[in-house]
């Protein structure tokens, strides 16, 4: 019993790095077919353009059903909470009008802002790996391209401010 006792706390550290280590890692989860989205309660599956999705270090996740949403939960949170996760899709390979697979660091990803192509909630911002392929969505649909960082709150109103429309 003695020997137990000596490499039980070891055994324990171990552990609780272990699940430490995987919940800082935590990468996307593709939604069910029924998922819904966080804010409005939209089935994601019956609207266009890319979905976003938040994995919080408690566990849960929500799921967005366009990347205006998401953007503005992560800029213009309502609550603090720790983030584990967040991702969009590569509209690069992903088709615009039934989204599926190829979810991308949201932080890391390109997004173009202004096009013409909507999504869920009207404007929304096509997100994009590679800058080249964002820049290739932009000339065919027009709009401006940034970086995850160039996105001000203001731009993620979920008053109309994706599209640059401010007015009622």
């Amino acid at each position: 019993m003695s020997s137990m006792r000596r490499w039980m706390p070891g055994l324990l550290v171990l552990l609780l790095a272990a699940c430490a280590q995987q919940a800082a890692t935590v990468g996307p989860v593709e939604p069910r077919a029924d998922a819904h989205c966080e804010l409005d309660g939209m089935t994601l599956a019956d609207y266009p353009g890319p979905k976003g999705q938040i994995h919080y270090a408690d566990g849960k996740t929500a799921y967005f059903c366009d990347t205006l949403e998401l953007l503005s939960m992560l800029l213009r949170p309502e609550q603090v909470r720790a983030v584990a996760g967040a991702y969009t899709q590569d509209m690069a390979h992903a088709d615009w009008d039934h989204p599926q697979g190829h979810w991308i660091d949201a932080t890391k990803a390109y997004y173009v802002r202004g096009s013409r192509r909507g999504g869920s909630m009207g404007p929304s911002l096509a997100s994009f790996t590679e800058r080249a392929d964002a820049e290739a969505f932009a000339r065919q649909y027009g709009g401006e391209v940034l970086g995850y960082t160039q996105i001000t709150p203001d731009m993620v109103r979920l008053d109309g401010g994706a599209g640059g429309d401010m007015g009622m």
